[in-house]
This record gives structure tokens, sequence and C-alpha cells, in this order.
């Protein structure tokens, strides 16, 4: 593209002598004039896995006069190290070293944004917390401010199976190999070993921290919202994971702070699935204009928050568009929300409290089948379906036909009044949409770990038969209700194969008229307009190229195996989630990628000690003179008292095999 300058490799130093790897797009008017500098700060490799992805946007930024920078994490791609966690203490820190970097090169002016998705939303906000100062302005897309409420491990201090697969996801991208163009045949070797003998494998080391501890409050910003003072631009999406965030920071965050939540999946909202798509590139220009050229854009004269109140729509594991409208919010509680309460009465929702017989329920293992994944990457079939498919394993409460639509924001939850049989157990609790037709849809969903019922730092057991008294926090929506609909709640004690199960049955025991479901209800408020409208996203600057070398295939399956009864939940990937099904080889480089997943989850209805879940992966590199592949295994199952785990990882330099690895890992559970 004329008039930008793209930069292969630019090598940083930190204080330490590590030297981090980036990709610079550079305005050809920063050689003769400083301008700001924009920061994206990942692990997910600047040579493979996002280069299409960050052709999208960082030559936009360019092009609107920043000098645009993508740095590997320490440990990734061709930058030094050995990566020890995620956002561990030496990657806050190089980040704040990085932003004092750029500040000091002669391209730029002293002024840094960043952002990024997901982890680079996390360590966006966790960089910002350090306040370097030449940090002006940050932009998270689907990231959390609370590692322990709202991230991939627990749900309402449940054990989430995110926590093994996303391990596991890791434990490959851990063991990729710098590239031998960049960092030298001399060198890249001696770079992978020393990757590939430091590996930890992360299922297993966050397992050894089953509560809320100084595990969990590193990096939450949650634990002291004053250390982020500069100006936020959240971007977040009803079917992603982080849902709850946007509530947090725009009550807690003290400095500037904008809110863009829309119907999307865990992608950038100009990739957004489902649609509208909406010009994040564009969007988030003007904000840099604002905090760092000190631009007058009228994007800060703006509502602060800005929601896509989505309509009652059939049930799918496939959403690729949403119908709804987009809302303002000034403010954060907002006074056009108030709480509404139902209570549950004898397989009912109703507005007052009735008594009645007592209810019991003691959900088959299996219960989740309609789930989908709690994090939708907009994958074929990763998003709930019908919950009818559920809902004989639950007690189910039903309300009246609603004589009018009812518009819900913010975050609904189940004050309940509960017994258990045993002494751990956990509650799972769906709010649900059922049309005329008895189709359910799921509005939203939350869990709460009985064993923390007083306390998430010190569990204590249930004593069975007792009432306890537990808040179910559900996460977040934007959901209007059709009039001519039914509000449906179904409470559980099992929900496969989002949660590791309980280590026996649970029999949950509810009396009618004690319990109620509080939900965030919106009026409109008069005279409400139509906000301003969001334009479609731009075509990219620079149009990176691909050619599909390879077919491949995916498969995402429930099956029962009638001869033992045992249920697998299969997804299978032959291509990764950042490419075409299949190889592709990238053209300006040369590289040749390819990676294939199977990840399986097996229980049987009766048994949560049968549980397993397992995940073997491959990843391969390929370019003339160079060769190289990796494969991981990975496996979970449970003892009434402890995890066990394996973990194996394999890697080949072209046919020899490098290196070998099987570990074995015995956990004790802890209220899990």
């Amino acid at each position: 593209m004329s008039g930008i300058e793209v930069i292969e490799t630019v090598w940083i130093p930190m204080p330490d002598g590590t030297r981090l790897a980036a990709r610079l797009w550079l305005p050809h008017e920063a050689k003769d004039t400083p301008l700001p500098c924009i920061l994206e700060y990942i692990p997910y490799r600047r040579r493979d896995r996002t280069r299409m992805r960050d052709e999208g946007m960082h030559p936009h930024f360019a092009a609107a006069g920043y000098a645009s920078i993508r740095v590997d994490i320490r440990g990734y791609g061709d930058s030094d190290g050995i990566a020890e966690d995620e956002y561990s203490h030496q990657e806050i820190q190089d980040g704040h070293d990085l932003i004092q970097w750029l500040a000091s090169q002669d391209w730029c002016d002293g002024n840094v944004g960043m952002f990024g998705k997901s982890w680079g939303a996390y360590n966006a906000f966790q960089v910002a917390a350090t306040r370097p100062t030449a940090l002006k302005a940050i932009a998270p897309v689907m990231g959390t401010d609370d590692r322990w409420r709202e991230d991939i491990h627990f749900y309402g201090g449940c054990l989430a199976n995110d926590n093994f697969w996303w391990g596991s996801i890791m434990q490959l991208y851990n063991a990729m190999p710098p590239d031998l163009q960049i960092v030298g045949v001399d060198r890249w070797i001696d770079m992978w070993r020393e990757r590939l003998e430091g590996t930890s494998f992360w299922p297993a080391m966050w397992l050894e921290h089953q509560t809320h501890d100084e595990m969990w409050r590193r990096g939450s910003i949650s634990e002291n919202y004053a250390d982020v003072e500069v100006p936020v631009y959240f971007f977040g999406g009803w079917m992603d994971l982080y849902r709850d965030t946007p509530f947090r920071i725009a009550q807690n965050l003290k400095g500037p702070v904008k809110i863009l939540m829309g119907p999307w999946a865990h992608l950038y909202p100009h990739e957004g699935i489902p649609g509208p798509k909406a010009d994040f590139v564009g969007e988030v220009i003007r904000f840099w204009d604002h905090w760092l050229k000190g631009k007058d854009t009228g994007l800060m004269d703006e509502p602060p928050l800005r929601f896509f109140l989505q309509d009652s729509a059939a049930p799918s594991g496939t959403h690729l568009q949403r119908t709804g409208r987009w809302i303002e919010e000034s403010s954060w509680p907002s006074p056009n929300v108030t709480e509404q309460s139902f209570w549950l009465n004898n397989q009912s929702l109703g507005k007052t409290a009735e008594p009645g017989g007592v209810m019991s329920i003691c959900s088959p293992q299996t219960f989740g089948a309609a789930a989908g994944d709690m994090c939708s990457f907009a994958i074929p079939g990763d998003m709930a379906t019908d919950c009818r498919i559920d809902a004989g394993g639950a007690l189910q409460f039903k309300g009246p036909p609603l004589t009018e639509p009812l518009a819900l924001l913010g975050q609904p939850r189940v004050e309940l009044t509960v017994t258990a049989d045993q002494p751990q157990g956990f509650v799972a609790a769906l709010l649900v949409d059922e049309a005329p037709d008895g189709a359910q849809t799921l509005i939203a969903r939350g869990f709460c770990n009985l064993n923390h019922r007083d306390s998430d730092t010190r569990p204590t057991p249930i004593t069975p038969g007792e009432d306890m008294s537990v808040s179910v926090p559900l996460y977040g929506t934007g959901y209007r209700v059709q009039a001519g609909h039914r509000l449906v709640l179904q409470i559980a004690s099992a929900y496969w194969p989002v949660l590791w199960p309980s280590p026996a049955p649970v029999t949950l025991t509810i009396w009618p008229g004690t319990s109620r479901l509080v939900l965030p209800v919106r009026s409109q408020p008069k005279g409400e307009t139509e906000p301003r409208p969001l334009p479609e996203p731009t075509a990219p600057k620079i149009a990176a190229r691909k050619t599909h070398v390879r077919n491949g295939s995916m498969e995402r399956s429930v099956h029962t195996d009638l001869t033992n009864n045992n249920v697998t939940h299969r997804f299978f990937l032959d291509g990764g989630v950042f490419g075409p099904i299949g190889d592709f080889r990238l053209d300006d480089i040369g590289t040749v990628l390819s990676d294939v997943s199977d990840r399986r989850y097996t229980i049987h209805p009766s048994d949560p000690l049968s549980a397993v879940a397992t995940m073997e992966q491959t990843a391969g590199f390929e370019r003339e003179g160079w060769s190289a592949k990796i494969w991981t295994y990975s496996e979970q199952r449970a003892t009434a008292t402890e995890f066990h785990l394996i973990s194996r990882l394999k890697a080949w330099s072209g046919e020899e095999l490098i290196f070998e690895e099987e570990k074995t890992h015995v956990i004790p559970r802890n209220g899990m």
C-alpha cells in the first residue's frame, strides 16, 4: 500500500536482555514527524496464526496517521524466552517496558494506545493498571476485569471444562517453534528446544488453585479499579464469554468509559457473527483520534454505553444474523432498568409466592446436551441449541405467555433456598425463552458451587438436608422476549460438558414459594431516539493472500453408545480457527500451516466418576528448506478425591524426533 512501510521484524530489547519480535506498519510521514503509536501485544504469532487478521486492522491505523505495531509476547513467535503462564508478572512488566520503549522511538510522539481481543484485552487492562506514563487510552475487545468470576477456569465457583480445553490449546501453542527465517538457522533449534523443555501443563497448574486465591487476583483489575486511570473503550458480544465485564467497568472505572456490546461471538466486531457487523476499525480510530491526537471526533459527546437488544430467535447451534435494535444508556446502573421478581412456585413462575409440595431433581450427568460452548467462536454448532433437549433432567418453572414484549438488560439472578443430599454439589440455572410452538432458546445461564456458599476462599461441605440460601448470578444479556412467549427457568444439578461433575449424583430440593428469579427489566424512556448508525466494516487496506493447499474436515457431534449408554461430545477440526478447513499457504512468506484438533468429552448418565476429557492436536509448519511439527495429547479424569491428568508432547524437525515427554499429574479435589 502506498504511503505505508511494513517492517517485518523489529527487535525490541527488554531491560533483562530479552528481545521481543514485532511487526511494524509505519506511515511515511513518521520519518519526518513523530506520530502516536498503537500497540497490540499477544501470544498468537504475527508470522502465522494471526497474520491475516492483523492485515485487516494495522494498515488502517497506519493510514489514519499512526505507527501501528504487533508484538509477540515473550516465549511466542520469534520473541525470546519461555511462556510462564497467562498474564504473568513478567508479561505485564514487559508490556509496561514495551510502551516506554515505543514512546522513546524517533517515529513515536510519546503517545501510545493499546488494544487487543481476548488475551490482548486482558493484558491491555493489566498493563494499564501499571500506569506507564506514555499509555493514553486502551480498547479491550472481549476480555475481563475479573479472572475468578469471568474467565475460562471457573464459572460460579464450579470447575469449567474450558480450563482443560483452553489449557490444552496452550500446550500446543507454547511448544511452537520460532521461524528459522527470522531468528536464523544457527539459533532457531536451540530456541525451540528451550521452549519445549521449559513448557508446563497449564490445566494442571491452574487446577492447583481451586479457590479465589492470589493466582486469580493477579491481573484482575477488579481488585483495585482505581489502578486503571486511562480512557477505556470496551467492545464485547452477547455470544462471547465476557458478558458481565462491561457492566462492572461502566459502574466502577472512574475514568472515561465507552461500551459497545453487539450480538457477536468471540470475534472482532468488523468480523462479527452473528451480524450485524460493525466497523470496529473506524470506531476505534475515532477513539484514538480523540485521546491520542486531541481531535474532537464527537465520539465522547455520545452516550457512553451502547447495547444491541436482541429479539427472540429460534434456537440454533449456528446464528449468522440476529434481529434487534441498538440502544444507548448514559450510565450504569441505568435509571431505565428496574428489577422484577418471579417466584419459583409449583412448576411455575409467579408474581406472588405460592406454597406447595416439595420439588426435587437429580439431573442425569448428561444434562447439558443443548449447551453448546460457553464462549462461541461462531464455529458452526458451537452455540446453545433447543433447551427442550435437556428439559426432562431439570426442575422447570414456566411463566404465563407474555401479554407484551419484555426487554432485559443486565444480569439476572436466582435467589434460591435449596437443600442437597450430598456434601458436595452445584446448581445450574438456565433462563429460557419459550416460543408458542414450544421451542426453547437460551437467554442466559449461571452456576453456583454450593461449597462456596459462605466463602470462595474456604470451601465448606454441605450438610445434607440443610436449607441453604444462595444467589446464582446469570450472565449479562440484552434480550427482548416477544409477546406470546413464556419465560422458563431450568434448575439442574449437573451441566456436562460445560462443568466438571460433582463426585456423586446430587439431588436438589426446593420448596415452592421460597425462591425467586430476579430480572433486570428495561423500560424504553420517553422520546428515545435511534443511536448514530454504525458504518459497515471497510475492506482491508492490504489484502493478505493465502492459497488453500489441502482440504480438511470438521465434526461437531453428540454420540450415544447404546451398548453402554456412554455419551460423547466431539469437536474435530482439521484446519484451525485462523484459516480455511485444511492446510493453507501464506503466500507472502511461503509458509504452509496445518492444524488438527480432536476434543472429546465422555460420561455415563448415572456416574460422574466416569467423566473423561481428552484432546489430541497437531500443528505443522512447512516452507522450502524448513519443516517443523508438534503433536500433543491431554487427558483429565477424577476420583471422588483427586483429579488425574496426563500430558504428552512430541516435536519433529523435519523427520527427526527432537523432543518427547509424558507427565502425569494428581491433584486433590477442593470443593470441586
